[in-house]
C-alpha cells in the first residue's frame, strides 16, 4: 500500500511539474512525466492496483485538461480513465517480462503508449470541433510522436528511480525472479 501510495504522490507531482516544461523547440512536443509513471505502475502493481491508478491518473488528467469552449465539450471529463486502464491493460499484459528484469520492451512501449495519448487527444479535440476535416500535417505527427520519444527516452530513468524507492519501502516489483521461486 505504501508503494501504491507514493506511486500516486509521484503521479501528482510530475502532472504539476510537466505544466513548468515547456514544449520541445524544434518540434513542439510536449514532455508527458505522469504517463510514464502510470506506466510504470501497470507493470509493478497487480492489475487490480493497475486499475485504481489508471482511474486516480485519468482523473487527475481529466481535472486539468477538461475542455469546454463556447459550451461545447471538446475534452469530456472520464475519457483518459479508459484510455488509461486500456493502455495500462496493455503493459500489464508484458508483465512478466518485467518481472523478470527485463526492461527494454516496456521503456519502448511507454513511448508507444504516451504517443497514443497525445494522439487519442487531438483526435477527440479535432473530430469535436468538425467531424469532417482531420488535418495530419508533419507538425502534428512530430507532436505527436515527439512525446513518445521523450517518453522512451526518459522512461529508463524513471523506472531505475521507481524501482529503487520500491526497494526501499520494502516492495518488491519482481515477485517471479530466478531464486525466489524455490519457496
Amino acid at each position: 500500500m505504501i508503494f501504491f501510495f507514493l506511486l500516486l504522490v509521484a503521479m501528482f507531482v510530475a502532472l504539476v511539474a510537466q505544466h513548468f516544461i515547456g514544449p520541445l523547440p524544434v518540434i513542439g512536443a510536449r514532455v508527458l512525466l505522469m504517463p510514464i509513471i502510470m506506466f510504470y505502475g501497470a507493470l509493478a502493481l497487480p492489475t487490480p492496483g493497475m486499475l485504481v491508478l489508471a482511474f486516480c491518473g485519468g482523473l487527475m488528467w481529466d481535472a486539468l485538461h477538461m475542455q469546454i469552449i463556447g459550451g461545447n465539450v471538446e475534452i469530456a471529463l472520464g475519457w483518459s480513465i479508459v484510455l488509461y486502464a486500456a493502455l495500462g491493460a496493455l503493459m500489464g499484459g508484458f508483465r512478466p517480462l518485467f518481472q523478470r528484469g527485463r526492461w527494454e520492451i516496456h521503456c519502448l512501449l511507454s513511448g508507444v503508449c504516451t504517443s497514443m495519448i497525445v494522439l487519442a487527444e487531438y483526435l477527440m479535440i479535432t473530430f469535436r470541433r468538425d467531424p469532417v476535416v482531420f488535418v495530419f500535417n508533419k507538425d502534428i505527427w512530430w507532436r505527436i510522436g515527439g512525446a513518445g520519444l521523450v517518453a522512451a527516452f526518459l522512461s529508463p530513468f524513471f523506472f531505475f528511480t521507481l524501482n529503487y524507492l520500491a526497494f526501499l519501502v520494502g516492495y518488491d516489483t519482481q515477485p517471479t525472479r530466478e531464486g525466489k521461486r524455490s519457496r
